[in-house]
């Protein structure tokens, strides 16, 4: 894996049209986006716990969840979004953007692009998809 990866829920259709989104505009220089369901977890120090729960970005510098994720790929993308993501990595910014993001994240199965599958796990050690991509009973 290259050193800049950031890893979203592929099984989820919001999360993925995100991410096509964010590839179109926001082309990043260096990193690698992947689905969490073709990544080898163990190898980034994840779980897919953590991966159903927010988007999650792992650099030679450590990991990110959520907002600080998005602002940590947009500072690999083509101007003008590496400014974008600095400021999004400020602290009133990230403040504003946890709410948000938890927010979106909890109703992903609702909006464009969403569908019951993009839905959230009901329990917080449950991840939303199985290791092949189901739903988890």
């Amino acid at each position: 894996m290259p050193a800049q990866v950031l890893v979203f829920d592929g099984d989820c259709g919001f999360c993925s049209s995100s991410v096509r989104w964010l590839q179109r505009w926001a082309p990043s220089r260096r990193a690698r986006v992947v689905a969490w369901q073709h990544a080898d977890l163990d190898a980034l120090g994840l779980t897919a716990v953590e991966c159903s729960a927010a988007v999650q970005w792992v650099d030679s510098g450590g990991r990110a969840a959520g907002p600080e994720a998005v602002a940590a790929y947009l500072r690999t993308a083509r101007p003008p979004w590496p400014v974008v993501g600095r400021v999004l990595a400020t602290r009133p910014a990230t403040a504003l953007a946890w709410p948000v993001y938890r927010w979106i994240a909890a109703h992903r199965h609702q909006l464009p692009g969403g569908t019951p599958q993009c839905a959230l796990p009901t329990t917080p050690d449950e991840p939303a998809h199985g290791s092949d991509g189901r739903t988890a009973p």
